[in-house]
């Protein structure tokens, strides 16, 4: 952090000198310093992850109907409705852009899509959340709702395995005495296809 090549520059040190990161801890470890970074309010977590969907969609009025349709599930909790919402945003991806990388190889790419989404809306979301029995991909809370989401890439975990891992691993347990409502929701997603071609969810 202290230097860096302007020929090369790590995304976190950019994300650091333009004040869209900040130190959120600090831990020494023997004579190395190890920063911990956070986004330094709601605000700014709102604003960077509505420039990354303005990136993705190309077209801002696009992103904000996709946005209010968001809302709208969170909201009355139609689950069902987000399977279209996401597979057309899926669908609307340039070709090019997977000719030029390998990252529909990876589930993360498809669940940042569903992060930055849910981010820009405001609402509290935590990746890689702990629990007891391991870690969950994504929370999504609302109001008194929880949306505990499981990503998988089916090429390389059989079908299904999103959902079931969801309820062997009982995380739903972790929001028990906080959410009124919880829902497991597993999407998977395919290379070949470059989309969702999994969704499953329950109300536990």
């Amino acid at each position: 952090m202290a230097s860096f090549d302007v020929d090369y520059i790590e995304p976190e040190s950019l994300l650091f000198q333009t004040g869209y990161l900040t130190i959120k801890e600090k831990r020494r470890r023997g004579p190395r310093i190890m920063y911990k970074l956070g986004y330094p309010n709601l605000e700014v977590k709102m604003s960077f992850n509505d420039a990354l969907l303005n990136w993705y969609t190309k077209v801002p009025a696009e992103k904000e109907r996709i946005l209010d349709r968001v809302y709208i599930v969170l909201e009355e909790g139609k689950i069902e409705d987000l399977i279209q919402i996401f597979k057309s945003f899926f669908a609307s991806v340039p070709y090019d852009w997977y000719k030029k990388s390998e990252i529909q190889n990876y589930d993360g790419y498809y669940a940042s899509v569903f992060y930055a989404y849910f981010t820009a809306l405001g609402v509290d979301v935590r990746v890689e959340d702990a629990t007891s029995f391991g870690r969950l991909d994504m929370s999504v809370k609302f109001e008194d709702r929880c949306y505990l989401f499981e990503f998988k890439v089916v090429e390389l975990e059989p079908e299904g395995k999103a959902i079931e891992q969801l309820k062997a691993k009982r995380y739903h347990e972790k929001y028990q005495n906080s959410c009124r409502e919880i829902y497991l929701i597993g999407v998977e997603f395919s290379r070949k296809e470059r989309n969702i071609v999994g969704f499953s969810w329950e109300q536990v």
